[in-house]
């Protein structure tokens, strides 16, 4: 054969061409998915977050109390709900309700008076270290607070401080950041995985040929769901041991909670991840676009979760995004029984949205598989 000839490659571009226009779903996921990243690194993700909830224990209400509350509140970083008890203190930090708890403690504005330098208590939420950083950082600035409030007597002591902040990391006291990767990565990576095995099962069976004998087998979509999603939660589970077992022995990665509660929620999990990707199959009209419909739905699994960056830092708007996905609570859910020992009505909370998702993708796909059979 001669050179290369300009008329073959152009009857062949234009035969690409039609061939790419005859498949217009895969060419506008292919643009929409870098909008979307571009969208989200732009406007979600956010690695200072300010407005974190914190609860506030005060024994009596006070002048200098109402002065330190409204300072930690002027620095943006802390909104502050007065509790009622420190069991609610505890439930709420567990439950990651709050990020920090300000316990101010009794005769305080006596004990300021009097010169003693008493402490303010403040206990954090240390799982997801970068969360809180900024926000204790900014408590230096408040050591000078109640200065124009003090007594005439206790200002001609500038070297003596009012008093002080003792922060308390819970769960984290060394502020690791491992301790805080290594149980997100268990859920990112089992949506990986689990979501890319079961996106490309009916568009496989589809290009194969074998789908004709699927439609004429006497069965039913929510049974052929079934049964293509159970082999694959055993491999979840599998996965799920082999990287417990390597981050306790590697990473020391501690374990307070009831591992089979945990082993039970992060099935429901997996469960919820091979409905959506068995959903896409079915509707995907190949394994191109069943791939990019998983890359789709992975993307903001793992930027709005709260694992690549702090949840708490996310506007509103994207926070709403995050509380719909199943990997937000599987990560509150697996951070919060190996690294706060929850028990399993801690946990209630973020479990119950992941059995609602499941139950609903599992239903929207068995719909989509009847219209195709339709």
């Amino acid at each position: 054969m001669s050179g290369i000839s300009s008329k073959r490659v152009r009857s062949l571009l234009r035969k690409e061409w039609l061939q790419v226009r005859r498949d217009p779903f895969t060419l506008r996921l292919i643009i929409a998915l870098p909008i979307m990243q571009l969208l989200l690194f732009g406007y979600a993700i956010n690695t200072n977050p300010k407005h974190l909830p914190t609860g506030l224990l005060a024994a009596e209400p006070s002048k200098y109390e109402r002065t330190i509350v409204a300072g930690l509140q002027n620095t943006g970083y802390y909104d502050i709900k007065t509790l009622r008890s420190e069991q609610e203190a505890e439930k709420g930090l567990a439950q990651g309700d709050y990020l920090f708890v300000v316990n101010i403690p009794p005769n305080f504005d006596r004990s300021v008076d009097r010169g003693e330098s008493p402490s303010v208590l403040i206990d954090a939420d240390a799982t997801d270290p970068t969360a809180i950083g900024y926000a204790t950082a900014a408590l230096g600035g408040l050591a000078n607070v109640l200065n124009r409030d003090l007594p005439p007597i206790r200002r001609v002591q500038p070297s003596t401080p009012a008093f002080q902040f003792i922060v308390h990391s819970r769960y984290n006291p060394e502020q690791l950041s491992v301790l805080n990767i290594v149980p997100g990565l268990i859920c990112v990576v089992l949506t990986m995985s689990t979501l890319f095995l079961t996106t490309l099962s009916i568009t496989r069976e589809r290009e194969r040929g074998t789908m004709e004998n699927l439609m004429a087998m006497p069965v039913r979509p929510i049974e052929i769901m079934l049964a293509k999603i159970a082999p694959y939660i055993l491999i979840g589970y599998i996965q799920v041991i082999v990287i417990l077992a390597v981050s306790a022995a590697v990473f020391r990665l501690p374990v307070h909670g009831s591992v089979i509660v945990l082993l039970l929620a992060l099935g429901l999990f997996i469960a919820s991840n091979l409905a959506l990707g068995l959903t896409f199959s079915t509707v995907a009209s190949n394994q191109m676009q069943a791939t990019q419909m998983a890359q789709f739905a992975l993307m903001p699994s793992i930027l709005m979760s709260g694992f690549f960056a702090p949840f708490a830092g996310m506007p509103v708007w994207a926070q709403y995004v995050g509380e719909a996905l199943p990997t937000t609570h599987a990560i509150r859910i697996v951070r919060g029984l190996l690294l706060k020992g929850n028990a399993p009505t801690d946990i209630l909370p973020d479990l119950w949205p992941i059995a609602v998702f499941t139950v609903l993708v599992v239903g929207v796909g068995a719909w989509l598989y009847r219209e195709t059979l339709d």
